[in-house]
């Protein structure tokens, strides 16, 4: 709906390029629509809540839109007097927000109206959540081609995470794919008390990571698949990582398994959890496997168990999804222990 006159005497509208030109972003959706996903540093103040906004939308449907505006209208005012009072009331005079909804509409015109009249000098994002967001599709589609990838190859157990860690903590360039998605990336990757973002907040964390990255710098990365978790990545990353250099680490069986009894003792500590997490590979092994593997986790025989799940399992898995996606490799990184020591030596040999 475009501005009338009056609207545009109390406030006006702004790009995506000038996001960093105001002292707050406000994203006045609902707060589903916003812990989904938003703005990287807006703070939520919706003008309509959940329930408000459904009941607007019934409104509308089932009887008008000038009934729903009616009602809608109200909501609205309170809303915005509420964040007035509650948010806003110690801004100074020079403060200079920066307002956004689904895509531009009547949701921050109204909010960007009111901060207006008041002396404000407020500002509408053009296009809102949606433009924003189809800046994020375009820039994932663009970025990956430009960054300087080194995967780190390995079986699982190999410390590649741990590696990543001690690149970043000498300063080099990292991208953790499994701390941006939250998810350790296998069948018992799922930490308890954590949960993965929505796909859309995990694509903009991922977009923010990589637009801060120098080209002129190698930046490294596990080797991933796809998913990660229920998260999928973008199909230009991976096609990046793909072509990329790899680093492939080798490391004794036995140090992986005391690594991974270690890594993961948060589900040693709770065989129910174990167990049920072991059950999604139900439909993939005899029942005698299956049964077997139970029987260790009922035994507390942890180190046979992680033994026989790296060989029968992940190690084939492994070695056929790198074998097929990963194949420019540079240089193999033999340890023989995957200590702090020893992968902060490693990570200055890179």
């Amino acid at each position: 709906m475009p501005y009338t006159s009056t609207e545009a005497m109390f406030f006006k509208v702004a790009t995506l390029a000038q996001l960093g030109e105001f002292d707050e972003i406000i994203d006045v959706r609902s707060p589903s629509e916003f812990a989904e996903d938003h703005i990287p540093g807006a703070s939520s103040c919706p003008v309509l809540d959940d329930d408000e906004r459904a009941r607007v939308g019934t409104l509308y449907c089932q009887q008008s839109p000038f009934a729903a505006r009616r009602v809608g209208a109200a909501l609205v005012a309170r809303n915005i007097a509420h964040h007035i009072e509650s948010r806003f009331h110690d801004r100074p005079k020079s403060w200079r927000p920066l307002i956004y909804c689904w895509r531009g509409g009547q949701r921050s015109a109204a909010m960007a109206l009111v901060l207006g009249q008041v002396g404000w000098a407020a500002h509408q994002l053009e296009k809102g959540y949606k433009g924003y967001r189809q800046q994020v599709l375009a820039d994932l589609d663009r970025l990956p081609a430009d960054i300087d990838f080194r995967v780190l190859t390995g079986p699982t157990g190999s410390g590649k995470s741990r590696l990543l860690d001690a690149l970043a903590y000498q300063g080099r360039q990292v991208l953790d794919l499994e701390r941006l998605a939250c998810h350790r990336g296998s069948v018992l990757g799922q930490v308890p008390g954590q949960t993965q973002p929505s796909q859309k907040a995990f694509e903009t964390g991922l977009c923010q990571a990589l637009a801060a990255f120098d080209p002129a710098q190698p930046v490294y990365v596990e080797a991933e698949s796809r998913h990660i978790g229920r998260l999928t990545l973008p199909n230009a990353l991976l096609a990046a990582m793909h072509c990329a250099p790899s680093i492939r680490l080798v490391v004794p069986l036995p140090e992986r398994v005391r690594f991974l009894l270690q890594d993961y003792a948060f589900l040693t500590e709770n065989p129910a959890l174990l167990q049920q997490q072991l059950d999604r590979l139900k439909t993939l092994y005899p029942r005698e496997q299956w049964e077997t593997w139970h029987a260790l986790i009922q035994a507390g025989r942890y180190a046979e168990l992680v033994q026989v799940l790296l060989e029968r399992h992940y190690d084939p898995l492994y070695l056929r999804a790198t074998g097929k996606h990963f194949t420019v490799e540079t240089r193999t990184l033999s340890l023989a222990d995957i200590g702090e020591s020893a992968l902060g030596h490693a990570a200055s040999m890179l």
